[in-house]
């Protein structure tokens, strides 16, 4: 079956990548660097549960590197800076 599939454009589906947070002062950081043209765009979300609600904030930075692994490390630096400069007030 696998063989008539890829001869008639039949398509294996990826399982989506489970995605591991990095805890940073009370505050879950995804890294979730997203592809583009062979290249990566350093993206995420910092997610903090505040009065029993999930608040999220996203972001797509500028920056592209050639290989997920930095643009993850990037991506968790710089989640990391903002943490720190905004002093707890990312979802006010």
């Amino acid at each position: 079956m696998g063989l008539f599939a890829r001869w008639f454009g039949g398509r294996e589906k990826k399982q989506p990548e489970s995605i591991q947070p990095v805890e940073y002062k009370g505050m879950l950081i995804y890294q979730e660097s997203i592809a583009e043209n062979g290249q990566y765009r350093v993206a995420g979300r910092i997610t903090q549960e505040i009065n029993g609600e999930l608040q999220t904030h996203r972001f797509i930075r500028s920056d592209i590197l050639s290989n997920k692994q930095d643009a993850d490390q990037l991506m968790l630096k710089k989640a990391q800076l903002f943490i720190d400069q905004m002093s707890g007030q990312i979802f006010n």
